[in-house]
């Protein structure tokens, strides 16, 4: 399987090497208010918008990979807590009977 994923990766890769050495032609970036910048090479167009893409998709998923992570840490917390044994003299300053901790065997 592991040989397959990277036949496939090579795959990839050498039909996105091909498709950027086929598009190497100049052209013209127009911006707002007339502002040009010509004979950029296409490919360097399609990676900037590529790259703009990218960031703005982690900029769009950031805060609630954020969230998950706090919330996680959170409930650590808590399990670590609940999972802590309690010793008898913290129950009896709670006001809690011997008897809750360790019932009295019957006779």
């Amino acid at each position: 399987m592991r040989y397959l994923v990277w036949i496939l990766r090579l795959l990839v890769f050498v039909l996105v090497l091909l498709f950027a050495l086929k598009n190497t032609d100049p052209v013209d970036v127009r911006f707002y208010a007339d502002h040009i910048i010509a004979g950029v090479p296409l490919i360097v167009v399609m990676l900037a918008a590529f790259v703009a893409g990218v960031v703005f998709a982690l900029l769009a998923v950031l805060p609630a990979g954020l969230r998950r992570r706090r919330e996680i840490r959170r409930l650590r917390r808590e399990v670590q807590r609940l999972q802590e044994p309690e010793s008898p003299s913290a129950a009896a300053a709670q006001g809690i009977s011997p008897e809750t901790i360790a019932p009295l065997a019957p006779l």
